[in-house]
């Protein structure tokens, strides 16, 4: 008759044959869909920084363009940190020119609260600012 394994080592042994699927969970919500942006109004939306910079126009497509307003390449590596209903949190690296975190909190389809900071061209940045639609693009 074989002996019975303790149940310490029943614990461990079922943590990691848990592990993966923790894991892998983990991955997927990582990765989000981020449904909230695609909620927002597409046209044209005007940012307003609120430390009184200059306002900047942008045209909306897919609600993404909000992530990266300090970094404009493309093929930037991006995490989802969360994926709420009315809040997303991305952080992302663009490989060579630094990187950022940013919030973005949905007050409408046409009104949403960013703040983002991070490091651009070797350089820190960070900043709040509202962004309302105001129609179509120009």
């Amino acid at each position: 008759m074989k002996p019975m394994p303790n149940r310490k080592f029943i614990r461990t042994a079922a943590l990691v044959a848990g592990l993966p699927a923790v894991l892998l969970g983990g991955a997927a919500l990582a990765q989000g869909s981020l449904a909230m942006l695609d909620s927002l109004d597409k046209g044209g939306w005007e940012l307003r920084y609120r430390d009184g910079s200059t306002s900047r126009n942008l045209c909306v497509r897919s609600g993404r363009e909000f992530i990266q307003l300090r970094h404009s390449e493309t093929g930037c590596n991006r995490f989802v940190v969360e994926d709420g209903k009315d809040e997303v949190t991305v952080q992302y690296t663009c490989r060579g020119n630094g990187y950022g975190r940013t919030s973005i909190r949905k007050e409408g389809n046409g009104l949403v609260q960013i703040d983002s900071q991070g490091i651009v061209d070797g350089r820190p940045f960070q900043f709040s600012a509202e962004a309302r639609h105001t129609g179509r693009c120009r």
